[in-house]
């Protein structure tokens, strides 16, 4: 009901907005603290484990509840407004949860709204709400799991299967049996029979209508329908979710549960994360960590895109103004995030895409950033993305002068691990189709602390093959006085721990994409320069941003360059805003045979790594790496 004294004007602006819009900027003004329906309610439910109550709706009522005004404009929070809470003995089969042999649940929330997520979230006591600089922000402890479990994690080998036959089967991808699979399934579904109430989110795995996958999650809390809400491409309309259908992939999440069983079923803990692709759904056991639900997806991607001849990227994406699109590989510490976010171009997603015929797409609707010492200054659009919508995973809190509890992005007492995801319209400056066209540029950054790389070089199609399969960069060994050493790392095509199958199949893809459409490979190095690391200095982010520059606006191709002897790629003498001495690695060190002893070092490192691919793929790669 609207109150009499509602202004005016703002019924003349809901008017104006027309149908749904009229109905919703009224009820979030005039009514922030009831929920508005389309039928009446039945009676109060109470929350489990709590005193609170919300209002039980009748089957299948949509609603809604704001907490902030609503401008003239519809805000991206308020256009997804698709929630649909269904009770009764039938709502498991309204929903389509049945099909699992989840029967019992009598209170279903499917892809409740932001604004009722928030509140559910507080309601059941889910977690804390910091008062971040921008915006109230919901913040949840996930536990003594702070980061994925991958020696808990599996897929089923069905022998004789596809999967069999395609999956790469070692450390990354475990095996476990169709028959323990069925144990642990029965496990997940009896579970849920146990409960009153699940939450249910369906929605996609990639932007693009040719090649998305539609995923369902079954959760016990709020949180966890919050994280995949902030992470997987929301369904716009409420038409999409009555035609949803039977999704492609269904994760049933049973963190609260361990396997007591573990020993006698072969597994690695009482903590299981388990997939079988024939059956189409996975199980998870005992971890609270979100990113679960995320990865666990990304790797079935992995296999799901290269069997249509797509190829599935670990790596950020951005578009400038005349639609031309750039990829960013590069593993953590690189600055695959930071450098994506150019004020010029519009971010298009910063971990997960997809490259199809039609061009390349974000598997995901938000972002999950690393919060480890984070500052407006040093990272400005991940800080200030944190507000309401955001959700801080294993962030500390500290109280403030005015007894508010505030995030502690520099205590890492809990974890280095801490997390926030949200949405992909916290950033300011992002692309909305998230999708664009095939890609003029493909940039693998390192971040290379022996001080013997480039700051940029340009990269032939076999030598992007070689580096792509090599996904090179370094880590100090160590942070005590006195320890310099750095210590390489090798991740195959910069995400060795998501690729389903063996990593020569993603390379062979990356090729054909780059012949058939053109696009030019280059390796930029964010590292040291003038020695290694605890002797040279770091390239300054200006220097790499102006190397990025210069890919992007062509005079990086038309530069005067000239050939690595060791490493073999075009490296160029004079770049706009880039210090010459410094394209010259060899030339910034004092003493130039140390250079030489360290650059053989590395290559030496490559060419070692690279052995395992040795007879492996349709292509030998070998060719473009260095030559020692």
């Amino acid at each position: 009901m609207i109150t009499a004294a509602a202004p005016r004007v703002m019924i003349r602006t809901a008017t104006a907005m027309g149908g749904r819009m009229a109905l919703r900027a009224l009820t979030t003004r005039a009514c922030s603290n009831v929920y508005q329906t389309s039928t009446s309610w039945s009676s109060n439910k109470l929350i489990p484990g709590t005193s609170r109550i919300f209002p039980s709706a009748t089957t299948a009522d949509v609603r809604f509840k704001s907490t902030v005004p609503l401008a003239d404009e519809p805000s991206a929070r308020d256009e997804y407004n698709v929630s649909t809470t269904v009770q009764g003995t039938d709502a498991c089969l309204k929903v389509g949860i049945h099909a699992l042999g989840i029967t019992n649940p009598t209170t279903l929330y499917r892809n409740l709204t932001f604004q009722e997520l928030f509140e559910h979230e507080q309601v059941n006591q889910e977690g804390q709400v910091a008062n971040a600089e921008y915006g109230d922000t919901f913040t949840i402890d996930t536990g003594k799991f702070t980061g994925r479990s991958p020696k808990d994690k599996f897929l089923v080998k069905n022998v004789g299967s596809v999967s069999d036959q395609e999956v790469d089967w070692n450390n990354v991808n475990q095996s476990t049996s169709p028959e323990v699979y069925e144990k642990l399934y029965r496990k997940a579904v009896d579970h849920f029979n146990t409960r009153d109430t699940a939450y249910v989110f369906d929605g996609y795995c990639g932007a693009s209508p040719a090649s998305r996958k539609k995923i369902r999650f079954v959760h016990e809390m709020a949180w966890q329908q919050h994280f995949v809400t902030n992470m997987f491409i929301r369904p716009e309309t409420s038409e999409e979710i009555q035609d949803f259908g039977e999704p492609d992939f269904t994760v049933i999440n049973c963190c609260s549960q361990v396997v007591e069983d573990w020993e006698e079923l072969g597994l690695n803990s009482d903590t299981a994360v388990v997939f079988n692709i024939e059956e189409r759904t996975a199980v998870i056991f005992g971890t609270w960590y979100g990113g679960e639900n995320k990865k666990g997806i990304f790797s079935l991607m992995n296999y799901w895109l290269p069997l249509a001849g797509d190829f599935p990227m670990h790596c950020s994406a951005n578009v400038g103004k005349d639609g031309d699109s750039t990829l960013f590989f590069g593993l953590s510490g690189t600055g695959k995030t930071t450098l994506s976010a150019d004020p010029h171009r519009a971010l298009i997603g910063d971990d997960e895409h997809g490259w199809d015929s039609d061009g390349i797409f974000n598997f995901e609707g938000g972002c999950y950033a690393k919060t480890i010492n984070l500052s407006e200054k040093t990272e400005p659009d991940i800080y200030r993305a944190i507000k309401t919508d955001a959700m801080l995973e294993n962030v500390a809190l500290e109280k403030d002068e005015n007894d508010k509890l505030v995030p502690d992005y520099f205590d890492t007492t809990k974890t280095e691990n801490g997390r926030v995801s949200y949405p992909i319209f916290h950033i300011n400056n992002y692309h909305k189709p998230q999708m664009a066209d095939h890609p003029k540029n493909i940039i693998f950054l390192s971040c290379d602390a022996f001080g013997v790389l480039p700051p940029v070089a340009e990269l032939s199609t076999g030598q992007a093959m070689y580096h792509f399969l090599s996904g090179y960069t370094a880590k100090v060994a160590g942070t005590e006085r006195g320890v310099t050493e750095p210590t390489a790392t090798f991740s195959a095509c910069f995400g060795a721990a998501f690729l389903t199958l063996h990593p020569t199949r993603y390379a062979d893809l990356l090729q054909q994409k780059l012949e058939e459409h053109g696009a030019k490979a280059y390796l930029v190095n964010s590292g040291w320069s003038g020695g290694p690391y605890g002797v040279g200095d770091r390239m300054s982010i200006a220097t790499t941003r102006a190397c990025i520059d210069a890919i992007l606006d062509g005079s990086m191709e038309g530069a005067p360059k000239t050939v690595d002897p060791t490493f073999g790629f075009a490296v160029p003498t004079q770049l706009n805003n880039v210090d010459p001495l410094l394209l010259n690695p060899k030339a910034t060190w004092p003493n130039p045979a140390a250079f030489e002893e360290q650059q053989e070092k590395l290559a030496k490192m490559y060419v070692d790594n690279f052995h395992q691919y040795d007879g492996k793929g349709t292509t030998d790669y070998t060719q473009y790496g260095p030559k020692l």
